[in-house]
């Protein structure tokens, strides 16, 4: 195994949040630590309970094409290194590496607040995300459902939702995926970042294999579910060679379109990628940098609307060319199906049964 890597795990560091005041180093104090240190064993999974008061989250921002969104869970185990949510944990206290992929928070009660929300006098149903941030069906899912419980009362109250995942446990909810289908409530997006299982492995390491993707695409689309991909991040020098062949194999197997975005490096991804890409892809990593660097106007990071998701200068013009030519040749530009609002039925937050 690679210095600083773990078998599972996307982070090869684990950096102070940007909000403590103290940091701490490994370092060879000559009684042989640092060998010790790399040989511990990999660190396990932790799932804590979330004491969040409310679960939708709202936003402005003038390049995001939702309003409000909904994360059942705090950090997510796939791992994948250019995750931009990493940061988020900082406000827990926490580190952005390999604290943010193995310290879940897990928001157990999410349906029920979601239930009181939507009950409040004047609200009024937009589409609600689910995995804006980060991937709701992650492993934990499987054992607590918490996504299940919010897609069972969103059925409920047709409120409309799209989901953007990774995981194949989506398949697990098929059968309430479909229903809403028939209603016009649901559109799903999976990520499908590169065809090459080792690179996914090493990229996306706990996360649906890329094989496992297009099954799940497939799946949906023979539900009768609208579903398009992501090919959500774009790393030129990394997988950008494959935009074409990713543009024809999530067609063939029934996307409706394609989505693209430029890898975003904020706060500290930017020293976690950097870190990764040394450790995994030591021959690459300057060449890495330097395409992203050109795409950024000299920076790894550009947090300015309407730059942070397609970057600007040559580089970035041809990229985005490449994907359009694609999206065009394969037919993955189709517009997206509307969802309904007018179908919304307010829940009742007192549980008792109505006479009619």
């Amino acid at each position: 195994m690679l210095p600083g890597t773990r078998r599972g795990r996307g982070a090869t560091i684990n950096p102070a949040g940007r909000f403590e005041r103290t940091r701490c180093e490994p370092f060879d104090d000559g009684w042989g630590s640092l060998a010790e240190l790399a040989s511990a064993p990999a660190p396990v999974t932790e799932v804590h309970p979330d004491t969040a008061k409310s679960v939708l989250t709202t936003n402005e921002s003038p390049d995001i094409g939702f309003d409000r969104s909904l994360n059942p869970y705090r950090g997510c185990e796939h791992g994948c290194i250019y995750c931009y949510a990493r940061p988020s944990h900082g406000y827990l206290g926490l580190s952005s590496g390999l604290d943010f992929e193995t310290k879940i928070f897990a928001k157990h009660d999410a349906a029920e607040l979601l239930r009181r929300e939507l009950g409040r006098p004047g609200y009024r149903p937009e589409v609600l995300v689910l995995g804006s941030n980060t991937d709701p069906y992650q492993p934990v899912e499987r054992r607590l459902g918490i996504t299940r419980a919010v897609l069972e009362l969103l059925l409920e109250t047709r409120h409309p939702f799209a989901i953007t995942t990774k995981g194949a446990g989506i398949l697990r909810d098929l059968d309430l995926l479909a229903e809403a289908a028939g209603l016009g409530l649901v559109r799903v997006d999976v990520s499908v970042t590169t065809l090459d299982p080792s690179l996914a492995r090493t990229m996306e390491p706990r996360a649906a294999a890329p094989w496992r993707r297009l099954e799940v695409i497939r799946a949906l689309a023979a539900a009768g579910v609208p579903v398009g991909a992501n090919l959500a991040p774009l790393i030129p020098g990394l997988n950008d060679h494959e935009i074409e062949r990713i543009a024809s194999t999530v067609a063939e197997a029934g996307a409706g379109h394609l989505n693209w975005i430029l890898v975003r490096l904020p706060h500290e991804v930017k020293e976690l990628f950097a870190a990764w890409l040394e450790a995994r892809f030591p021959e690459r990593a300057a060449r890495v940098l330097s395409l992203l660097r050109q795409c950024r106007e000299g920076r790894l990071n550009d947090p300015r609307f309407g730059h942070r998701m397609r970057g600007s200068g040559p580089l970035a013009a041809l990229l985005a060319e490449r994907v359009a030519k694609a999206r065009r040749r394969f037919g993955l530009d189709r517009p997206l199906p509307p969802l309904r609002t007018d179908l919304f039925r307010p829940p009742r937050t007192d549980r008792q049964l109505t006479l009619l």
